[in-house]
């Protein structure tokens, strides 16, 4: 019987694990071809730069006409064999599954060229395409590497967060490409670059987003039998004591997301209209996910 439960329960660990791998893997491919969309519509047709070695890439492409697929996947297939060294092994296997599928997109024709005067809105498109991009493979465990392989690196060994250190090395290559594609140009490349560098941080900042509450009550135990009934999660009492009035209290101590927290307000002045409740904005995570919030 024993066997039977371990093994129904082994069986069902697998297929999750599966599952999830399979997500992740599916992400990084929709997020290596919105990040080809920003580089073959946006930044290409305008004549802009990039960062890091998608940043060569477009040099490499507007000096020398060698197609950005193939600058691409050697570049960065020499950054992730010195990675292995730094990163995890997953990292860097996913990382190369995303710069694949981007060599791949990239190879593709493009169907329809953005053209505009107004090389402004490029670099906002491009930067906004690039940063969720960039979002959504690092949240999927994966990156495009290049200069963002460095800022993983970076954030491992300093804590500065990914979106930032990645800015720095992209701009250590925009800046220089003000021979190439000119100072306007440039500035709307490291316009791009910070708008990116933003949305990157925001979308991970997304990943472990929480509202804790704190509520003091003279109906706590009726409060918390409510909450925990209707969340179908465990509520921590903290013992406490007012100074003024020097009568004991509870504190209840819970989290939840921001849709929940739509649902909790109501019970809790439906219980108690005088309780006083704190909300804060927090990011938490299993231990084995930290990293992720880092």
């Amino acid at each position: 019987m024993k066997k039977y439960v371990f093994g129904r329960l082994d069986s069902s660990l697998t297929s999750y694990v599966k599952t999830l791998i399979s997500k992740d893997l599916l992400y990084i491919i929709f997020g290596s071809f919105v990040y080809a969309v920003s580089i073959n519509y946006f930044l290409i047709p305008t004549r802009l730069g990039e960062g890091g070695v998608t940043g060569l890439t477009t040099i490499a492409y507007y000096t020398l006409n060698i197609p950005p697929y193939l600058t691409n996947i050697v570049l960065n297939g020499i950054i992730l064999l010195l990675a292995v060294r730094f990163l995890n092994l997953k990292l860097v296997l996913y990382s190369l599954w995303a710069v694949v599928w981007l060599s791949i997109f990239l190879r593709l024709p493009v169907i329809f060229v953005y053209r505009t005067n107004q090389t402004i809105i490029s670099a906002v498109m491009a930067g906004s395409l690039t940063g969720l991009s960039m979002g959504i493979l690092l949240n999927s465990n994966g990156s495009i590497a290049g200069s963002t392989i460095l800022g993983k690196i970076v954030n491992k060994y300093f804590g500065i967060q990914v979106g930032w250190s990645t800015l720095f090395f992209d701009l250590s290559v925009a800046v220089p490409s003000v021979f190439i594609i000119g100072f306007e140009n440039m500035l709307l490349t490291a316009l791009e670059l910070f708008i990116s560098a933003q949305i990157t941080n925001i979308f991970l900042a997304r990943f472990g987003s929480k509202k804790s509450l704190m509520i003091i009550s003279d109906k706590s135990q009726q409060i918390a039998q409510e909450l925990s009934r209707h969340l179908k999660q465990g509520i921590t009492v903290i013992p406490a004591r007012g100074f003024y009035s020097g009568q004991d209290k509870q504190i209840l101590y819970l989290t939840c997301d921001r849709k929940q927290l739509v649902e909790v307000i109501p019970f809790i002045k439906n219980v108690d209209g005088k309780a006083l409740v704190m909300v804060e904005n927090i990011r938490s995570v299993r231990a084995n996910d930290l990293y992720r919030i880092l």
